[in-house]
């Protein structure tokens, strides 16, 4: 989530009025800018940027509804619960293609997890790899927060979804409707056998399908330290009595911040200490140093990998085909360490595989930490004292728990870096997770092994490169529509739990489990096998890869006719 230099297109106009010839004799050194050959490169290079961003618009971008009016006669109803990035997506692809859809938001605003993190934050990976719908057109390579929200809502109006969204309505209630969802075993045999939800209440009618979009992060997790002030000890489960100081009674007397909270946070002149490595963390420590921090120490609790922010290394390791740290893997390892961590060996993982824990995408931090801005201190988190943190040192090679050295490491801020709670999914009334059929582990990892109609996109997997491009949001999507609009490409629950425990068959030994991981080439591998295997679902091949060829006659006619009217 962080950002490197600004892709956007500068061109240089002199200002109104200004008539004067430009020679080199009248040319400032502002003027001269724009001519040199690097200012060439960079114009070349947005030139080509948009362009690509245009070529994927006119080949993929479904046509939206031409009102709020349509789909009049819709194929199916869909619930999608969660409106951020990848239900805003979800949606859009469904009533494109036909479907009406109801979007139940908890919060008063579209967006997600980006509307709730600093303005500072932005994409990790390069935005071709970001695409979270074909219609999106980004102005640079790294986005920032408020960027990336002005194209959700955008896309979330061109596709008419404003009237289709429940603001500040949590789900507390998914379940079937009785008597529907009798005959999974045999889907191909009745249609009226699948089946049909209602969400809370039911007011919104029966649906025929559920998507959840809850995503991975939920409320910022603040993990409870001894020593942490009270107005920090909010999490329940008695943290209040926990923290009031522990042994001693220290508290830290200097201010707390989740990473989430650092758009106003007061940090000039001042020592950060940043709990946490992870991608919230290394963009903490880039906002800090931003916002003018004397210095900052990451204090880490474990290691992870980080990655150079290039295209196509990126989408390389994101290709790896088997979601799994393999014999070959240490071939990427020594590419990474050549390329992002010279000067800096120390800062190499000793005892984590890549594909083993999700990598943080970021070119600078290296850099911080060889320049003396940043101190990474690798420890066991033992508790806040007046002054700072109180850790117990680990070396390079040793394990979490192993820590002996104990420092106290002192700062003007605390900077809790330790993540978001994963969102829960209590409000399903059904047994749709069964013990090992649980998240991860669903059929092509995000449906329900129960019942095929129950669609999981962004919010079951663990680890992961490049998540959140159309390629795969827009895939799960039409995969669901498939199987509504076809009942012998249904799978029954007995298939669903096979493949499962195929691919735990062929991932063992699989550090953290088989369905752990995820990349863009076991997808590929995954759907591949899924029209192989089943030779009846070829002919929605091109719609599910692609999106091509479901598209409702009544929204062209619609266009047809309006156009007629203005003329």
């Amino acid at each position: 989530m962080l950002r490197v230099f600004d892709c956007s297109t500068r061109v240089f106009r002199p200002p109104a009025g200004d008539r004067r010839v430009l020679s080199t004799t009248a040319m400032t050194s502002q003027d001269l800018r724009y001519l040199s050959p690097k200012q060439w490169v960079i114009a070349a290079f947005n030139f080509f940027y948009v362009l690509v961003q245009y070529v994927i618009i006119w080949l993929f971008k479904p046509p939206p509804p031409p009102s709020p009016d349509y789909p009049k006669h819709p194929k199916g109803r869909i619930a999608i619960i969660g409106a951020g990035l990848t239900g805003v997506s979800s949606a859009a692809h469904a009533i494109a293609h036909g479907f009406d859809v109801v979007i139940y938001e908890q919060s008063d605003k579209v967006g997600g997890i980006w509307a709730n993190v600093n303005k500072t934050s932005g994409l990790q990976l390069n935005s071709l790899l970001y695409r979270f719908h074909p219609a999106v057109l980004w102005s640079r390579a790294f986005p920032h927060r408020d960027e990336i929200l002005s194209e959700i809502r955008r896309i979330w109006k061109e596709y008419q979804l404003e009237p289709r969204t429940r603001f500040n309505t949590p789900v507390t209630s998914v379940k079937r409707v009785p008597g529907t969802g009798t005959r999974l075993s045999d889907p191909s045999s009745d249609d009226e056998g699948r089946s049909r939800w209602l969400i809370n209440d039911g007011a919104d009618g029966e649906f025929d399908a559920v998507v959840v979009t809850v995503g991975t992060c939920g409320k910022p997790n603040r993990i409870g330290f001894p020593g942490l002030p009270k107005a920090e000890t909010q999490d329940g489960d008695g943290a209040e009595e926990k923290h009031k100081g522990g042994d001693g009674g220290e508290v830290f007397e200097g201010d707390v911040f989740h990473s989430s909270e650092l758009d106003d946070a007061p940090l000039e002149g001042r020592t950060v200490v940043v709990i946490g490595s992870g991608a919230s963390g290394v963009e903490a420590v880039e906002t800090a140093l931003a916002k003018g921090a004397k210095h900052c120490v990451m204090l880490a609790r474990e290691d992870k990998w980080i990655i150079p922010r290039n295209i196509f290394v990126d989408t390389l390791i994101s290709a790896q085909p088997f979601g799994r740290e393999t014999p070959l893997s240490f071939i990427w390892e020594k590419i990474i360490v050549l390329l992002n961590y010279r000067g800096a060996p120390e800062l190499v993982p000793a005892r984590l595989g890549i594909f083993e824990s999700t990598p943080v995408v970021n070119d600078e931090f290296v850099g911080w930490v060889r320049e003396g801005k940043c101190d990474y201190v690798r420890g066991d988190i033992e508790r806040l004292t007046k002054r700072g943190v109180r850790i117990k040192v680990r070396g390079r090679e040793e394990k979490p728990g192993e820590g002996k050295e104990v420092k106290e490491v002192e700062g003007d801020v605390v900077v809790l870096a330790t993540g978001f709670h994963k969102p829960q999914i209590g409000f399903f009334e059904e047994e749709l997770f069964p013990d090992d059929y649980d998240r991860p582990n669903l059929y092509l990892q995000n449906f329900s092994t129960e019942d095929w109609s129950v669609l999981m996109t962004n919010s079951s997997y663990q680890n992961a490169i490049g998540t959140v491009g159309h390629f795969h949001i827009g895939i799960y999507m039409r995969i669901l529509l498939t199987f509504l609009m076809d009942p012998d490409a249904r799978p029954t629950p007995k298939d669903m739990k096979l493949w499962v425990d195929v691919i735990r068959f062929v991932k063992r030994g699989a550090r953290g489990g088989a369905l752990s991981f995820f990349t863009y080439m076991e997808l590929t591998i995954w759907l591949l096998l899924f029209h192989v295997l089943r030779i009846d679902r070829l002919r929605w091949v091109f719609f599910i890869m692609q999106g091509w060829g479901v598209y409702p006659e009544e929204y062209s006619q619609a266009k047809i006719f309006q156009k007629a009217k203005a003329a």
